[in-house]
């Protein structure tokens, strides 16, 4: 098997690159996948919802900033757990399958929208079957670029993320002029719990910030360049999707967006920009979306092959193709990505991928917390921090409970196999690690005897 190279990194990114890779991460698919959702869930208050899902996502990007800073190494957040407990490698084996198994759920929800807005493209919105070929199509499509070489989507990434970003304001701004009062009132017309709520559902929106932090090796003047990275970037993208979601609610309602849950967007844009506003909101999604999945593919499996490295993982997961290109991970990535779109809905898959960025973020708070010295976090501001996700996360598993209880158990099946799963690795490598000593103690007595 061969290993991967790691030279040492150029440090070549600054606060404006930084920024956009925020927020290119962030409306990737967020936006896009998610409006539906929380107009669904919090009415008119959806954007009260993502003003919600702002402050927490500012809350755990300052445990993200200072670990990353204290670190100063690219990865992921069981990186920070291994850091946080030293002697207690199953939680950062643990956790880190659990971020796997969160960017599977979030490639499912990218190709979910994609196929989505393709098919709304085409005229082929009311066909399941065709829904469920899109999905797998850029699955499978991004998993040979990914094996392939990355170099033609890399070069791509700065004009999708500002194509969207003027696509958004455009629409911003010109359904401003077109809004009606009337259809925010009342504000909190499903309970002021549902603004919690639809916040906790929609934080898969803003998980991409963790991307500015697994950059920190490769960024100029990371003192202060990743702080302002991280928070500019949550800053500017909340701004969009507020005022956006203004717009979708104050133009059509909630009772017209319902109706369009999965490409909601598209429907926004038709009494504003007319039939080529619907058009080039579903280009821009498709285009979103495929960035997401490039992305999420890439740091996703390169996660995974880490983990193997460490030991945390079946070898296998480590095998390089090609030099640098996780093979195995990829594949296997791909694969039960492709099942949970094609078995799962919408509401399914987001709560999902947002209750396992939540749970993500509240334990690298709590590793903050423990390394609070070391890495000169303010202890109040965790402790805020872990408050509000805390908070987030009781009212969603009740809201999950009460609305969708199989959703509940199939996430709480997901965790356990994950965990099991783990602790028997452990075990299994253990005992080989075991046998191998026992073995070796036995052939040097044999060769003394001898």
């Amino acid at each position: 098997m061969k290993k991967s190279i790691t030279p040492k990194k150029p440090k070549q990114l600054g606060l404006y690159e930084l920024i956009a890779i925020g927020v290119g991460g962030m409306i990737g698919g967020g936006i896009f996948s998610v409006l539906g959702l929380a107009v669904g869930i919090s009415g008119h208050a959806a954007p009260l919802a993502f003003l919600i899902g702002s402050f927490i996502a500012l809350s755990a990007g300052y445990s993200y900033v200072r670990l990353a800073l204290t670190f100063c190494k690219d990865g992921a957040s069981f990186t920070y757990l291994e850091r946080a407990f030293p002697k207690k490698l199953y939680i950062a084996g643990i956790s880190g399958w659990i971020i796997v198994i969160g960017y599977v759920g979030t490639l499912a929800l990218y190709a979910f929208t994609f196929s989505a807005y393709a098919t709304n493209l085409f005229g082929f919105e009311k066909s399941p079957l065709l829904r469920v070929m899109f999905s797998v199509f850029i699955l499978v499509l991004f998993m040979a670029i990914n094996i392939l070489g990355t170099k033609f989507m890399g070069r791509t990434e700065d004009i999708i993320v500002y194509l969207k970003i003027v696509l958004l304001a455009l629409l911003g701004g010109v359904g401003f002029f077109t809004l009606k009062t009337a259809h925010f009132t009342p504000l909190f017309d499903n309970g002021l719990a549902s603004v919690f709520l639809g916040g906790a559902v929609i934080f898969v929106a803003f998980e991409g910030f963790q991307l500015i932090t697994n950059a920190v090796e490769e960024t100029k003047n990371p003192d202060k360049n990743i702080a302002k990275g991280v928070f500019s970037s949550i800053i500017i993208t909340s701004v969009i999707y507020i005022a956006i979601t203004i717009v979708a609610v104050g133009n059509l309602g909630p009772g017209a967006l319902l109706g369009a849950k999965e490409y909601a967007l598209a429907i926004v844009s038709e009494p504003i920009l007319g039939k080529l506003g619907v058009v080039l909101v579903d280009i821009a999604a498709i285009f979103a979306t495929s960035s997401a999945i490039n992305g999420t593919l890439f740091g996703s499996s390169r996660l995974a092959s880490e983990m193997a490295t460490d030991s945390l993982a079946p070898r296998i997961f480590s095998f390089h193709y090609r030099t640098n290109v996780p093979l195995i991970a990829i594949i296997i990535i791909t694969i039960l990505a492709a099942i949970f779109t094609v078995f799962g809905r919408l509401e399914v898959i987001a709560t999902f991928s947002s209750v396992t960025f939540l749970f993500v973020s509240i334990a690298v708070s709590v590793a903050n917390l423990k390394l609070h010295k070391t890495t000169k976090s303010r202890t109040s501001l965790i402790i805020l921090g872990l408050a509000l996700m805390s908070l987030t996360v009781v009212l969603l598993f009740f809201y999950i409970a009460r609305n969708i209880p199989w959703t509940l158990l199939f996430i709480v099946i997901v965790y356990a196999v994950t965990v099991l799963a783990h602790l028997l690795f452990e075990r299994l490598r253990q005992r080989l690690r075991t046998e191998k000593s026992s073995n070796a103690g036995h052939g040097i007595s044999a060769q003394k005897n001898g």
